[in-house]
């Protein structure tokens, strides 16, 4: 019996609405480390292709998975997230700090804070380097994963 168009497996494109099952983790000179996402011990993610939500090497990667699919692709250092940029390591005063958030914050190295953007409508994240004597901040605003290598498994559950 021949197949007609209500046979055929959803495939993804470039304005999917999906349905998933993904992790991701760096991937260094000694495999795989921690996974930064993982939603097979959860609800799967529903997203949408194209708004930003995952990198466009990675949704370039996604382009023609067929829904059942499950696969894992290994994206090269600075591909899924960009090199890292040195000017995006910058010095932010306290007197800011202070004036965005709580004044008697006390920041370490390592911490991640959530700045507004200059519209106000959305955020972006930035992980505490250095805090000098004077109370001023060093932020590292690069992904945390830019400039290595990521491996990411996907599952597909789901195509719209």
């Amino acid at each position: 019996m021949p197949s007609t168009a209500s046979d055929a497996v959803p495939v993804i494109d470039a304005h999917s609405f999906l349905t998933l099952h993904y992790r991701m983790a760096g991937l260094g000179l000694q495999g795989e480390g921690a996974d930064i996402i993982n939603t097979f011990k959860d609800k799967p993610a529903t997203l949408s292709l194209g708004t930003g939500e995952l990198s466009p090497a990675i949704e370039a990667r996604l382009l023609g998975l067929a829904e059942g699919v499950h696969t894992r692709f290994e994206l090269a250092a600075g591909e899924a997230f960009g090199e890292r940029n040195p000017e995006l390591l910058q010095w932010v005063a306290r007197k800011l700090l202070n004036e965005l958030g709580d004044p008697h914050e006390q920041y370490r190295v390592g911490d991640v804070v959530q700045f507004p953007t200059p519209d106000g409508l959305g955020q972006y994240a930035g992980a505490v380097q250095q805090v000098r004597g004077d109370g001023a901040v060093q932020f590292d605003f690069n992904h945390p994963l830019a400039g290595q290598a990521v491996v990411f498994e996907v599952q597909v559950i789901g195509v719209l």
